[in-house]
């Protein structure tokens, strides 16, 4: 039996202003955004590639605003993911080197924190 993982909880305060960061900025495709009712609105955003997809919006997460650290993606080229993630306005440090692969992180408006690994290919 496969486990997948489907869909990870990012809490913003602002959800237009979110959204516009990962689609815009980060690169994310936009799949849905419905306001369900007045206390629910679902924005769901897949990176390219990614089985995974991450959800803003209201009503959808208990989590404080920027307390989502340590999110993950995997791309085979790291200086081009650095390269896309700055010429779009998003702040990152300088791609560092570890023994256990090439990492680059940045942060959203609200401070929720993401690390991108260098991954060639998979087994």
């Amino acid at each position: 039996m496969d486990w997948k993982i489907e869909l990870v909880a990012i809490p913003v305060t602002d959800v237009d202003r979110a959204k516009a960061f990962y689609v815009d900025q980060v690169g994310f495709h936009a799949d849905h955004d419905h306001q369900v009712n007045d206390d629910l609105r679902f924005v769901q955003l897949t990176p390219p590639g990614s089985a995974c997809s991450v959800v803003l919006g209201t009503g959808v997460t208990e989590m404080a605003p920027g307390s989502q650290k340590g999110l993950q993606v995997v791309v085979s080229d790291i200086e081009a993911a650095a390269a896309h993630l700055r010429e779009n306005g998003v702040e990152t440090g300088e791609v560092q080197d570890f023994p256990w692969g090439r990492f680059v992180f940045f942060a959203d408006p609200d401070g929720n924190t993401w690390s991108v690994q260098e991954i060639s290919a998979r087994d």
